[in-house]
């Protein structure tokens, strides 16, 4: 006979039943996934260590609160934690870049840089998710130009063609979509990195 392999979820709801041994097992067997991550970003071996540590520290405080509702993604929970533990690590240590508000400043040139290192690839994405959220805030027609100049990299000729307004309109569009973007930001003190 075939031994089933008892799954996280279940290992969760025993642990918090109080079976630590079902946390022991889940530590093991997801050591070396997030283990692997956390060294992929931070390339120290001591932070590593800590950055785990703090990672399931978390974990504990997190399923003991009765906080823990992730339905069977509880790996995925974890990675989000120790993702989140890393980014905090290099804010701590000034290892992130600041972005002075002047106005020369583009808020995608933040986007556009293919040759990073796995710190900034990190920082890069947490950008990515700050500046898709701060779009969400702008009026529906300003968004809909930039989304589509931006991400979806359409002229202003097809912009205007597809939204049925004039190039100025769309033009006009695009530079208060950016000066409602830098508003935004200035407002909720946001520092992106670049």
């Amino acid at each position: 006979m075939k031994k089933t392999k008892t799954t996280d979820a279940l290992l969760v709801s025993a642990y918090i039943k109080g079976n630590e041994s079902a946390l022991c097992e889940l530590i093991s067997r997801h050591k070396q996934r997030i283990y692997s991550f956390i060294y992929s970003k931070v390339y120290d071996r001591d932070v590593t260590e800590d950055i785990f540590q703090d990672t399931f520290i978390k974990v504990i405080k997190t399923l003991r609160k009765g906080g823990y509702n992730e339905e069977g993604k509880f790996l995925p929970w974890v990675m989000r934690i120790s993702h989140n533990l890393v980014i905090d690590y290099f804010r701590k240590n000034n290892r992130m870049p600041k972005f002075e508000n002047n106005t020369d400043f583009n808020i995608f040139s933040v986007l556009s840089d293919n040759s990073l290192n796995a710190e900034k690839k990190l920082i890069k994405g947490q950008v990515e998710n700050d500046v898709k959220r701060l779009i969400e805030e702008l009026p529906e027609d300003q968004k809909e130009v930039l989304v589509m100049r931006i991400y979806k990299e359409m002229s202003f000729k097809d912009i205007s063609e597809q939204t049925g307004v004039s190039i100025n309109t769309a033009l006009g569009r695009m530079r208060y979509a950016l000066i409602n973007l830098r508003k935004v930001i200035e407002k909720h003190n946001i520092v992106l990195t670049d």
